[in-house]
């Protein structure tokens, strides 16, 4: 029994966190990291939209940096659907 509480402390010891990458506050670039323990998943990858004073400007992406500093910890990718907000 002792075994199982042990696990059972390590495993409600880790907390899950969410990660907004984009598309908070704003339409377009969805892209959430759910990270837990040693091990990150990304929900949805969008683009966004320039506004009107970015000249030349065709897509706007999330900031990646938080998935290549720890891109060893990412398992996967789940896209909701496919459109350009959530994919890219």
């Amino acid at each position: 029994m002792p075994e199982n509480h042990t696990e059972r402390s390590i495993l409600l010891a880790e907390k899950l966190k969410i990660i907004p990458l984009g598309g908070l506050d704003e339409i377009g670039k969805n892209c959430t990291v759910l990270e837990y323990g040693k091990d990150m998943i990304v929900v949805d990858c969008g683009v966004g939209f320039p506004e009107e004073d970015m000249y030349g400007v065709d897509l706007v992406i999330p900031d990646f940096s938080y998935l290549v500093a720890n891109q060893k910890k990412l398992r996967g990718m789940f896209i909701t659907h496919g459109h350009e907000d959530h994919i890219a």
